[in-house]
């Protein structure tokens, strides 16, 4: 018997649920996080045997241990939906639209967040890095930049494209990197593509050759973690970068948002941003 590949699309995201049934997918998982069969089946309350079975496909696991492999491998929830797809079975977990009505309290609260957050800048993102709220803060940085980098706003493109924030960032080459790893890392959990091609699109663009540089490398920051070091209005402002997910989210829409929050890293930061009009 043949499976047919199922795909399933969110947010700009696509996830093929399986070609070959869902041993291999559970496999590569549990490759992915170094762990051994036995390994596995003692934390899962089964057996090397019984894993080894599912896994080459000469057993057929149930609904409930392939959320159970799932929850101790760490999948993410929209891949526990492939597997669920790749084995049979219907997809335990909703993909929600961000406005739809059952959502209604969760961007309350979101907005809510937000707005306290205000004057520090604060974005909220989906699993492929698309801006989906932001704060007055988060608008003082994008002022200036041009309208084709704003109309489908992109966290990853406006930070390192070079009509976007690249040129006003006095560390480019340090927070640059910090940014791909941190985009390395999700592919290797998510496996998407279109992240991916994302990834390649945002590694490639050029350095702008007038970016500035403050900082000589043998240096150590004064601050507790590495800053986004970026010129606003006329004077460079120092933050540190704080990413914060749902905890076990039921759904995938919810799964895959992230609200950033740039903090100040220095006094001087955040009397100049307390020293701004209120927005409205």
């Amino acid at each position: 018997m043949v499976n047919t590949a199922v795909s399933a699309t969110v947010c700009g995201m696509t996830t093929v649920a399986s070609r070959t049934g869902v041993g291999p997918l559970l496999r590569g998982w549990r490759e992915r996080r170094r762990l051994s069969q036995l390994e596995l089946a003692l934390r899962a309350d089964s057996s090397a045997r019984h894993i080894s079975f599912v896994e080459t496909g000469r057993s057929r696991p149930s609904e409930a241990m392939i959320l159970r492999l799932a929850e101790h491998l760490d999948v993410p929830v929209r891949e526990r939906n492939a597997l669920l797809l790749a084995a049979g079975y219907a997809p335990r977990y909703g993909e929600s639209a961000l406005d739809a009505p059952e959502l209604g309290t969760l961007r309350e609260g979101i907005e809510r967040l937000l707005a306290g957050y205000d004057p520090y800048p604060a974005i909220v993102v989906d699993g492929s890095y698309a801006v989906l709220a932001a704060n007055g803060g988060a608008a003082l940085l994008l002022d200036g930049l041009p309208a084709h980098l704003l109309e489908a706003p992109n966290a990853m493109r406006i930070t390192l494209h070079p009509e976007g924030l690249a040129p006003r960032i006095r560390n480019l080459r340090e927070w640059r990197g910090h940014l791909l790893a941190q985009m390395e890392r999700q592919i290797a959990l998510v496996r998407s593509e279109p992240l991916r091609a994302l990834y390649e699109e945002v590694a490639a663009y050029p350095v702008p050759g007038t970016a500035p540089d403050d900082r000589d490398d043998a240096t150590p920051y004064p601050y507790f973690a590495l800053p986004l070091r970026i010129e606003v209005a006329g004077r460079v402002l120092s933050f540190v970068s704080s990413i914060s997910t749902f905890n076990t989210p039921m759904d995938v829409t919810v799964a895959e948002l992230a609200i950033e929050t740039l903090l100040p890293a220095d006094p001087e930061t955040a009397a100049f941003l307390r020293s701004l009009p209120a927005a409205g």
